[in-house]
């Protein structure tokens, strides 16, 4: 007969809050039933607060227990602050940037949106420095968690350990890193397709979800859209990798075993080579008609400038070509490297203003295809707002129409080529974007 010992309580005990702790949750905000059921339970004697790595939420038996009959509202706020990191993605969207300060920008934006219910299971008084980054993020349009980091990374080091320490709610420490990532995407998958599952649900059934609604799905649309455009860069500048036989090279253990096996009569097999196709030449274009908005065309380059320098395919031998066409080629740039990139997302000024006339730009690339100045060229974005005269012929790289504005890009991506890809932008995010990248 097995004696049940204090630990096994206690996480017996544990288990039994968390379960009425999820139907509070469940209660108050329905549209996260699939959340809720995703995040597995798991002791962690080590943490002294609740933690999840996107699979498992991690919690401290004695500790819960203690806090709980203290303050059941802290344990609903935590447990729902973490289940939010998970639908916002916060764990795998980090990037480049400092843990600390993107561990903060985070707690943030999940704390901002849990003030704002008023729902009793998750109410507490807000503090006057609450009241205060509330009232600045509003002010200055700190919406997303890469927005508000680059603002705490510009502040003194006691104002940030000031709001660090009022924000922090969860232990981040089995946040995967870049590699963890890498070797288990899955987790991280799976909570893109719940996310945009309770992005569905609220759209279409918001008026019913009560005050957080708009909240949340203001934080999922802030989350998924450099995502999006970010994983549809990776594809699109996607490197390749070809076999091929080397007849200058053999095996020489089969040339050995030959001569041994036969006295003269070598074995010889040619070796297989694996060759990286790596992209030497890539091609922004840039619409600069009348329609064409000067500040979302620099948000645009800032954001596609800093996807592909993370990417890391733009590392050695790369050339960022820049063209400027409305119905001619008006300028074209060469840029080499991240200096180059950051000056003219920064610096960038709009040539042209007539009317809108793809063809030049193709035509343009062509002449530099036979002059021997694009050997490597795989891919172009056109950047525009689609209403032009599109080329006939589908030309040897791939070819993408960015749209920025989805009330029209949709009407506009009609006129475009079926040997054309096309993606359109949301402008308020492409917006957004712009302000909250660095390069």
């Amino acid at each position: 007969m097995h004696i049940q010992t204090q630990q096994e309580w206690e996480t017996e005990m544990a288990e039994k809050v968390l379960d009425e702790v999820r139907a509070e949750i469940y209660l108050a905000l329905r549209y996260l039933d699939g959340a809720l059921a995703r995040l597995r339970w798991s002791a962690d004697l080590s943490l002294k607060s609740l933690a999840s790595d996107g699979e498992k939420l991690y919690f401290p038996p004695e500790h819960l227990l203690e806090v709980w009959k203290k303050n059941p509202v802290f344990i609903n706020r935590a447990y729902l602050h973490t289940l939010l990191h998970c639908i916002f993605l916060h764990l795998w969207t980090r990037g480049s940037r400092e843990k600390m300060y993107w561990d903060t920008a985070c707690d943030i934006v999940v704390e901002s949106v849990i003030d704002s219910l008023n729902d009793p299971a998750f109410k507490r008084p807000v503090s006057w420095t609450r009241q205060k980054t509330e009232q600045l993020r509003k002010s200055e349009g700190l919406v997303s968690p890469a927005a508000i980091y680059s603002w705490l990374t510009e502040l003194p080091e006691n104002e940030f350990t000031a709001l660090r320490r009022e924000y922090y709610t969860d232990d981040h420490r089995y946040w995967p890193d870049e590699q963890q990532m890498a070797a288990n995407p899955s987790a991280g998958e799976d909570w893109h397709r719940e996310s945009s599952r309770v992005q569905s649900e609220l759209e279409n059934h918001g008026s019913e979800q009560g005050d957080s609604a708009e909240a949340v799905a203001a934080q999922i649309k802030a989350g998924k859209s450099r995502r999006s455009y970010r994983e549809f860069l990776r594809r699109f500048c996607a490197l390749r990798e070809e076999i091929k036989i080397d007849p200058d090279s053999f095996d020489p253990g089969l040339y050995t075993y030959g001569l041994s096996l036969y006295g003269n009569l070598p074995l010889i097999e040619p070796l297989e080579s694996r060759e990286e196709m790596r992209i030497e030449d890539f091609v922004i274009v840039i619409d600069t008609s009348y329609s064409t908005s000067g500040k979302l065309v620099q948000a645009f380059l800032r954001e596609t400038f800093s996807l592909l320098v993370e990417s890391g395919i733009f590392l050695d031998r790369c050339r960022v070509r820049v063209l400027q066409c409305d119905d001619a080629v008006r300028e074209d740039t060469l840029l080499t490297n991240t200096d180059q990139m950051r000056r003219m997302a920064d610096n960038f000024t709009i040539i042209g203003g007539g009317g809108t006339d793809f063809r030049p730009a193709f035509r343009y690339l062509y002449q530099l295809k036979e002059k021997g100045e694009l050997k490597g060229l795989r891919g172009m974005l056109y950047f525009t707002d689609g209403k032009g005269i599109y080329p006939n012929r589908r030309p040897p790289w791939e070819t993408v129409f960015v749209f920025a504005d989805e009330e029209t890009g949709g009407l506009n991506e009609a006129a475009v080529p079926g040997w054309a890809m096309r993606l359109t932008l949301d402008r308020e995010q492409l917006s957004q974007m712009g302000k909250e990248t660095r390069l």
